[in-house]
Formats: C-alpha cells, structure tokens, sequence
C-alpha cells in the first residue's frame, strides 16, 4: 500500500519571542514495514543544526530560527509504501537493549490499581507465551479505558487515565507500556500516523501504540485503541520511553511567551482524496 501523509503543526505566540530551537525527530525509518519514496519537513526561516540516529534506529535533526518570531508552521509531507508484518518490527536498525524499556517514567509509573490490571489480565496464562500475554495486556487495557477524546491531557499519566477509565491512543499507550513493565515485558512508546477506516480511531493529530518485547520475534506493535497490531494502514515514526520522550517535536523559546498549537494530519493512499482530521490547544513552552 502505498501512503501519502501531510502533517503540520502551527505555532503562534502572543508575544514575539527572539529565537526558537526544536529537536524533530519526523523522519520515518526504512524497515520491512515501510519504505520511504520522498519525504520533506519543512520550517520557513529555519537553520538546520546538528542530526544524527540515536540509539533507538531514530532521526534526530535541530533547527532554529532566529526572532522576532510570533508564528512558526513546521510541515512534514511525503509517501511511504507499507506492508503488513502482523506488528513485528524487522529490519529496523537500533542499539538500545530492550531491557533499558522496563524503565518507567512519570507517565507510566506503576501503581496498584496498575499492577491489579496487569495481574488480572494475565490470570491464568501463567504458562503461555509472551505473545499471548501481550495480546491479553492490550485487550485489558482496550477495555479498560473508552476511547474518547477531550478528557485527558498530554500530562494525564497511566494512573489517572485508568483511573478516568477514558482517554486517546496516548493513554492507552502509557497504560499497556506500564502494565506490561509489571510483568517483566519491556514496552515502549511509538509515534506515527494512521489512514482512516470507518473502524478506526484515533487519527486526531496523528497516532501513537505501544510495542512490546517477545522473545523470538523482537519488538511487536499493539494498538489498544484499536484492539489491533499495526498493519499496512500505519506508519511508524519513532519510538521512546513515554510520549514526551518520543515527541515528535520538542522545543525551546528564547523569551516569555504563551503558545497556541494547531496540528492537522491527513494521511490518504496514494491517488485517493485525502482524510484529514485536526486538533488544537493551549499550552506554555
């Protein structure tokens, strides 16, 4: 199958601020998933830093741009040809050992109500495979929390998600990677993009799902959102610990200044009209 995305993400400030540095890491990787054909990310006025792979098979590019600047437009677009692998990730280049993923952070830190989903979910599969007692985390935790947009926010941890018992594909995603954690499976955190189906959610402003270490076949995606593995309808964009550490752009402002932010995706098949679905908010850098 063959993909065309189109994302961008629109900043403006209420005051002008004198420089603007972020660290992109919007470059897919080439796996036996997909195929990059072209891709382009594109910042007006922007000067290109430092880039390089990180340890986790990640493009990693600085770029600043100089003030006064009261809005910025950062966009990504090109065309991916994808395949499915049934969520197995080959091919793809990292020095990471999965152990380092059993490490939680603040939005996936373990508490009792946690641990009690874990242990429930894996209640009587206590001889079964890894693959089989990931399928049941990602099903505990699709039925744990309904997918509704607006109740949670990009802080929300796993606790409070479950909590709510509602969230996005982010709090899904830090809640399978923190249950999976308390059974000794590393997990991690995966950004990228969705094409729309009528069955599908979670597309708002792009798509997140967890992959989780099995034995015998490496990193494995779960969409709990979508009660799936990731197949020909995702791209994979990067991974990390949580959604803050696998964020597609992180920035610093040089001055004091309130931002808004607006992101639009619309990720199509090539030749069809494009889907395009956008989110917006509030939020102090």
């Amino acid at each position: 199958m063959k993909l065309h995305v189109r994302h961008e993400t629109r900043y403006a400030f209420d005051a002008p601020v004198k420089r603007l540095v972020q660290s992109h890491r919007l470059w897919p990787a080439d796996n036996a998933a997909q195929r990059v054909l072209s891709w382009s990310v594109d910042v007006p006025g922007g000067v290109v830093g430092a880039s390089f792979r990180d340890g986790a098979g990640d493009m990693t590019q600085t770029v600043s741009v100089r003030g006064p600047v009261t809005e910025l437009t950062v966009t990504v677009e090109g065309q991916i040809e994808t395949a499915d692998t049934a969520g197995v990730l080959k091919g793809h280049r990292e020095l990471v050992p999965p152990s380092a993923y059993l490490t939680a952070t603040r939005r996936t830190a373990l508490t009792a109500e946690l641990r009690g989903l874990s242990r429930d979910a894996l209640d009587g599969l206590e001889g079964a495979g890894t693959l089989d007692r990931a399928h049941a985390l990602m099903r505990a935790v699709a039925n744990a929390i309904a997918f509704v947009p607006g109740e949670t926010e990009p802080a929300t941890t796993a606790s409070e998600a479950l909590n709510g018992g509602q969230g996005v594909c982010q709090d899904h995603t830090h809640v399978l990677i923190a249950i999976a954690q308390a059974a000794d499976i590393p997990a991690r955190y995966v950004t990228g993009y969705l094409l729309s189906t009528a069955d599908s959610v979670g597309d708002e402003a792009g798509h997140a799902w967890a992959e989780l270490w099995v034995d015998g076949l490496g990193w494995v995606g779960f969409d709990a959102a979508n009660r799936k593995c990731p197949d020909a309808t995702y791209v994979r964009l990067g991974s990390g610990f949580d959604s803050h550490d696998a964020a597609p752009i992180r920035g610093v402002l040089h001055g004091q200044a309130g931002e808004t932010l607006g992101v639009s995706v619309s990720v199509s098949q090539a030749g069809q009209a494009q889907q395009q679905s956008q989110g917006a908010g509030q939020r102090q850098q």
